[in-house]
């Protein structure tokens, strides 16, 4: 299945948050922070090491995350250049490494640990949280260590300087999307919140322009109903895009200073095969989604509105050509191949979430090594050669806890009412057998298997299904032809 968000909207205290905990330990997933993790974490958190911090205090930040977040990576401040020739992008990433002791306690339980992991209710962080939702996390009215990115943008957006530096910055304002995109829609933003979208649109015309592109794939979200819970599809607000757009630009900017030092890690996407194109237009056509023969894919996807409902199960189904991005570490001069996330049609790495991602850590000291002329970090060098590898665990295990977590809260939704029929749209056909697939309901908003028919499933259509299977002990939702 390809991959889904889902959220939870205030409904924690109902069975499906004791089902939830429950999968926690059935999944063995790290438990409570060791003794002596706890321990070197406060101490880190009473003493940071800010030796090498400049202040940059002056530099009125803001944050913009979800509503509740608390373990804040980056904080920006957008401004016009004083030269009249475009923007300035100061952007501030935590400093983790401010508070972490190479091949001590606290640096060998996040390589365990290697990501956050997220479930409706809550998270399993990566580090504890008096770091990552306390002393390290970038909150409003608290100075914080931070790497320092400053990248300058020509009048149309592209990036024509950018460089790190170690910073003490200070958050002037917790925001999140939904008053962010209310008070740009309503003219109510000033500078510099305002440059958001004046600075989201050239960048994403940029990755037009290079051939990149953006999957704005609808959220499945866990809704409160009266004493109940149930599921909706969230489309994602444009400003959200172009906050992504800010971190892009940031992972863009410091693949580029690694590639020219010739030492750094790169998220890289192999370009799809044909086959695999091949089939996402026969899926098009199917849920007559318009791809004219001489219209690349990109530009397709641009043209898709994730409100209407074949045009979302057409998201999801291009989830498919993301399939098989990793990471590479290259420490020779000489670029991997492949070298280009073939989504971002650039160079590209993670840097952006180092209290949520393991890799990102070291990105920010191979770049700030870079920008200062420096070598690396001789234990950042140690571990290059063994990040991909627990990455690729790290994001596997990621993607397990969230298949689950889909998994069961559909189940547990719709738990007690098999038998009964409801109005679908058949979202995926499986090639070797075509009475297969996956269905998308609208009410509740559920994707599940569907199976036992004879004939060939209707790509595309709508179709009446009956629930043949539906627990949460199994975590299965199974649909069959009406």
């Amino acid at each position: 299945m390809p991959r889904r968000h889902l959220r939870m909207t205030g409904a924690a205290d109902c069975s499906l948050g004791a089902a939830l905990r429950a999968l926690r330990t059935e999944l063995d997933l790290p438990g409570a922070f060791p003794p002596e993790v706890l321990a070197e974490a406060a101490e880190a958190a009473r003493a940071p090491d800010l030796s090498a911090h400049e202040d940059a205090t002056d530099l009125p930040f803001l944050t913009i995350d979800p509503p509740g977040s608390t373990d804040l990576d980056q904080a920006m401040h957008l401004e016009r250049r004083r030269d009249g020739r475009g923007y300035r992008v100061h952007y501030a990433i935590a400093d983790v490494a401010a508070f972490l002791r190479p091949g001590g306690a606290l640096d060998a339980e996040a390589h365990r640990r290697v990501t956050t992991l997220y479930f409706p209710d809550d998270r399993i962080p990566l580090h504890p949280p008096v770091l990552s939702e306390g002393a390290a996390s970038l909150l409003p009215g608290e100075t914080r260590p931070a790497a320092l990115w400053r990248i300058d943008l020509d009048g149309d957006g592209r990036a024509v300087r950018a460089d790190v530096t170690r910073a003490l910055v200070r958050s002037r304002a917790k925001l999140d999307y939904a008053g962010v995109q209310q008070q740009l829609d309503t003219g109510a933003a000033e500078e510099p919140l305002a440059l958001l979208r004046d600075i989201g649109r050239l960048r994403e015309e940029q990755e037009v322009a290079r051939g990149g592109i953006s999957l704005n794939v609808p959220e499945q979200e866990i809704v409160q109903q009266g004493g109940s819970y149930g599921l909706a599809y969230r489309a994602t607000l444009p400003a959200e895009g172009w906050n992504a757009q800010i971190s892009l630009l940031t992972g863009m900017a410091a693949a580029r200073l690694m590639a020219d030092t010739g030492t750094g890690i790169l998220r890289t996407l192999p370009i799809a095969p044909d086959g695999a194109v091949a089939r996402l237009r026969r899926s098009a056509h199917a849920l007559r989604v318009d791809w004219p023969p001489h219209v690349p894919y990109a530009e397709v996807v641009r043209s898709l509105d994730p409100t209407r409902s074949n045009h979302a199960a057409f998201l999801q189904e291009c989830t498919t050509l993301l399939r098989g991005a990793g990471y590479t570490a290259f420490d020779d001069g000489e670029l991997p191949d492949p070298a280009v996330h073939a989504a971002v049609a650039d160079l590209y790495t993670h840097c952006t979430a180092p209290l949520r991602r393991l890799v990102d850590r070291y990105a920010s000291e191979l770049c700030l090594a870079a920008t200062a002329g420096k070598e690396p970090p001789r234990w950042v060098r140690e571990a290059l050669p063994a990040l991909p590898k627990e990455m690729a665990e790290g994001t596997r295990r990621a993607g397990t806890v969230e298949r689950a977590c889909v998994d069961l809260v559909e189940a547990a939704l719709l738990e007690g009412r098999v038998g009964e029929l409801f109005d679908a749209y058949v979202v995926d056909v499986q090639e070797r057998n075509p009475a297969a697939g996956t269905v998308q309901l609208r009410d509740p908003a559920v994707v599940g298997r569907i199976e036992g028919g004879t004939a060939p499933l209707p790509l595309g259509e709508r179709l009446r299904v009956r629930l043949t299977r539906a627990g949460p002990a199994s975590r299965t939702v199974l649909f069959a032809p009406a």
